[in-house]
């Protein structure tokens, strides 16, 4: 099947935050604003394609396409390992991206356009949807931080575009710079694991403006502003005096280019306010995966076929000498000897035997050169019968020269 063009690939929107930020609420916020684009023009918008990850939820205000609860029993498994609530939710997740090509399958099956049976009629458009929506659990670090968040997140970034929306308290993130910072620090450290881009979602505008929070952002001094404030408020011991005034001075000043390269968007999930301004943001962060993500993974993938490769090669040369070993130990293959012919008498069979035995013993017959085209016994043989014949001329002529031989031999037998 031929690859579809990138521009029309539905991107997917994983939802990600802190407990109780509202990540949830969010879902059913943007959900509900697809669903409405796709009432005013069904011709030509589809629904959104809806996750849900969350193992221990008990309901959601949104329907889901596919849930994670369909797969896994999270009581059930808290009861069967024995494990607490993060723990079952860890091992939910566990469980279910063993599933992963399954859920890939589905997703590809369901949000990538399929070749049509019949190629004779021109097909109708098929009409996918433009988005894939992501709900992940309240527990931050069990999705971001674990081998199956990693693995589900990895599996779709290879198929779909992928934006990460790291969803913030704005009302709680206000109330101290330390709060702020922490979670500044918590966003970075996901956006440097994923390796995804991502938006900044201040979420709850409708209690406490994000203004603020931008501006912390984007003006080092008005966080300065923000810190001595903080230290009269507080005293010595606060945020914003001693160790912990200069650590927050640092970091604010280490991220000032990271705040520089990062999409900020208020919403109210309430309201529906900044929904808008979010997918717009979403389009944005589209251009920034297929320009910067989807080549560095083109490049891992090289590396990685280019890792196996030589992995399959050094098998394949240690399999070789294997062979070539144990063909030589065991006489076959190139080290084959050539088959005897089979005896037809006796007699045959006890020489072919005898010659065996030799050649076991290291023996060589001196019969045997004379296979070999070597002339060594008639050698031996002629110089033997020289010598005997010179022994037995020694002598005056008569029976003396006998004597001498005899002697001649009796010495040489010594």
């Amino acid at each position: 099947m031929a690859s579809p063009d990138p521009q029309k690939l539905p991107i997917a929107v994983v939802c990600i935050g802190m407990a109780g930020s509202g990540k949830t609420t969010f879902m059913q916020r943007i959900n509900s604003h697809l669903h409405t684009l796709h009432h005013a023009s069904p011709s030509t918008t589809a629904p959104p394609y809806v996750l849900n990850l969350d193992p221990a939820v008990r309901s959601v205000p949104f329907e889901s396409n596919i849930d994670i609860r369909d797969s896994v029993n999270y009581k059930e498994v808290m009861k069967q390992y024995n494990l607490g609530p993060n723990g079952g939710i860890l091992t939910s997740l566990n469980l279910f991206s063993t599933k992963v090509d399954q859920v890939m399958g589905i997703l590809e099956k369901r949000c990538l356009p399929q070749p049509t049976a019949q190629q004779q009629q021109p097909a109708e458009p098929q009409l996918l949807p433009s988005h894939i929506l992501l709900d992940t659990p309240g527990q931050i670090e069990v999705f971001v931080w674990s081998a199956s968040g990693s693995i589900l997140l990895s599996s779709l970034a290879s198929s779909f575009p992928t934006v990460l929306a790291y969803i913030i308290d704005t009302p709680r993130t206000l109330e101290n710079t330390s709060t702020f910072m922490s979670n500044m620090l918590y966003a970075i450290s996901i956006l440097y694991k994923t390796k995804l881009p991502m938006i900044l979602v201040f979420n709850k505008t409708d209690v406490k403006d994000e203004s603020e929070a931008v501006e912390w952002m984007r003006d080092f001094e008005s966080f300065q502003a923000a810190l001595r404030q903080d230290e009269v408020r507080e005293g010595e011991g606060g945020c914003g005096g001693g160790y912990m005034g200069s650590l927050l001075n640092s970091m604010s000043l280490v991220l000032e280019e990271f705040y520089n390269h990062l999409s900020v968007v208020g919403v109210s999930s309430m309201t529906g306010a900044g929904v808008e301004e979010f997918f717009v943001a979403v389009e944005a962060k589209r251009e920034e995966f297929e320009k910067d993500y989807r080549p560095e993974l083109e490049k891992r993938r090289k590396d990685a076929e280019q890792q196996r490769e030589q992995v399959r090669e050094k098998e394949v040369s240690r399999m070789m000498k294997d062979m070539n070993v144990s063909s030589k130990a065991k006489g076959t293959g190139m080290y084959a000897k050539p088959k005897r012919e089979e005896p037809e008498t006796v007699s045959e069979a006890e020489e072919m035997d005898d010659e065996e035995e030799e050649e076991a013993s290291g023996l060589v017959e001196p019969d045997d050169e004379e296979e070999d085209g070597s002339d060594g016994r008639e050698t031996f043989d002629d110089g033997l019968k020289t010598r005997y014949q010179q022994a037995l001329n020694t002598g005056d002529g008569g029976g003396g020269g006998v004597g001498k031989a005899a002697d001649y031999i009796m010495r040489s037998q010594r």
